[in-house]
Order: structure tokens, then sequence, then C-alpha cells
């Protein structure tokens, strides 16, 4: 019929429905909102669709599997089993501090730690299958494969990246990809006078759920011998150094997704004539 459609999010039309939530009150609350300024829900492919129910459900198993991890600990220490930081360590140490408290506790109470010992095995096959069925899909897929070639991006990072995104050409320039993705500064302010902030709380949720740019970013700050990185590190504390990489690198996922092209190392670029 002529027209344009688009995928509003709910929580941009909620402040329109006044009072009475029904049918006509939320045609109008939603013919409201889609005349405001602002950036639809992008279109996804059910490919794009089925990656981000993937990573939902990696990051259900792992949360899961640290909080396993950590009542392990904790029962362990009530006991006077302290182990050391880290999964590998713990892997190490717990066998044979079940076999000190089995001289000195019930069989029952071991027997249950063992199981829930092993089946941190299991979450990590799950795990491992999600992430095989990834590199699968990255395999196949140009675009995850474009962003792969940019240094810190990785699997989950190109993957949630794109799955995400939808279309990059929906965004006018990689900074307002970046504001959209939650990579800016809290602002207040009246009377001309504008104050910047940290990164909102909405922004940080967006970060941890969208899994990529602030991860990666954080492995590239310790690894990478990148000039500007070593730069900002002496210049601005640790978080700031990440949220600015983060930034950075956003940019440059909008720039190659946008413009159909590989990642180019050293690459400049310049304001159309």
């Amino acid at each position: 019929m002529g027209h344009e459609v688009r995928l509003m999010p709910a929580e941009f039309v909620k402040p329109f429905n006044i009072r009475s939530k029904n049918d006509a009150a939320d045609a109008k609350a939603i013919w409201l909102a889609v005349q405001q300024p602002g950036k639809p829900v992008a279109v996804k492919t059910e490919m794009q669709q089925a990656m981000l129910a993937l990573h939902r459900m990696r990051g259900q198993l792992v949360k899961f599997r640290t909080m396993q991890i950590n009542g392990l600990r904790g029962l362990l220490a009530e006991y006077g089993e302290v182990m050391s930081r880290g999964r590998a360590k713990l892997a190490a140490e717990i066998p044979a501090a079940l076999g000190r408290l089995a001289e000195r506790l019930p069989a029952a109470l071991i027997d249950t730690l063992r199981e829930q010992w092993n089946g941190l095995a299991r979450l990590d096959e799950q795990v491992a299958g999600i992430e095989r069925r990834m590199r699968e899909w990255k395999k196949g897929d140009r675009a995850v494969k474009a962003i792969s070639e940019i240094p810190g991006v990785g699997l989950l990072t190109a993957t949630a990246a794109v799955a995400m995104i939808g279309d990059a050409k929906v965004f006018r320039s990689g900074r307002e990809f970046a504001a959209w993705a939650g990579l800016v500064p809290k602002q207040t302010g009246s009377g001309g006078k504008v104050s910047l902030h940290g990164i909102s709380n909405a922004a940080t949720r967006t970060c941890a759920r969208c899994s990529f740019t602030v991860r990666a970013a954080y492995c590239r700050t310790r690894k990478s011998p990148d000039p500007w990185v070593e730069q900002m590190k002496k210049q601005r504390p640790m978080n700031v150094v990440v949220v600015a990489l983060a930034n950075k690198m956003a940019r440059t996922i909008w720039a190659v997704l946008a413009h159909d092209r590989r990642y180019q190392t050293g690459y400049v670029s310049t304001k159309p004539a």
C-alpha cells in the first residue's frame, strides 16, 4: 500500500500511552511514537534472530556455570578448604580437597559435591556446542568474516554485532551507531550548559547484553601494543580507556559493514568533497 514499515521499541511507545491501556490507546501511542525522531528496531533475518537466541542461551549457561562454581567454593570454604582463584586452579585442586573431606564428612555430602562438580563439564559441553554453531555461521556469512579481521574482534563479538545491527546503513555514521549501542556518557544540563557524566546503567546493561565492543575492548587494552591505547592508559583511568576503545571499535565495525569493505590497517577516512 506504499507504507514504510517500522518496528518501534516498546519503551519508546509507552510514554505516549496515557491512562487506560486498550487497542485504541495503543494505536494512538504507536502513531505518535513513530513520528518522533529516533531509530526503529532493525529488521533482522531469521538467521540473525537465531544467532541472538544462541547468544542469549549461551549467556544463561555461562551465568549458571559461574553461580555453580561460586557455590562450590563457598561450600568448600565452610569446611576449611579454600580454593585458589581461577577455573584451572580450581580443577586442579578440587579432587584432592574432596578426598580430604571424604575422611571426615558424610558420604552423602561428598557425593553431592562430586555430582555438582561433574555437572560443570556438561555445561562446558553445551557452551562449546553453541560456539561451534556460531563458527559454522561465521564460515558462511560474509559480514561476520569481514569484521572478524578487526583487531580485538573475535567470534562472539563478530556474530553478536552482525546479528544485532541488522542493516548497518540504517545509521548515518559510526558516531550514531556508537550512541545507539550505549557507548556515550550521560548528559544533564539546562540554560545552554551541558555536563557529561559516566556511562549510564541502561547503557552498561545494553553493552553487556550486546556482548560486543566492551569485552573485546577490555581484552585489547591488556594485550594490544597499540600506541593509541598505551597513550590513553597514561592519561586516563582504565575504565575510561575501555569505553573509549569500545567506542572506536564500534565505529570501525559500522564502517566495515556500512561500506561493505574489508578492514585495512592504518586506513584514514576522508570527508567526501
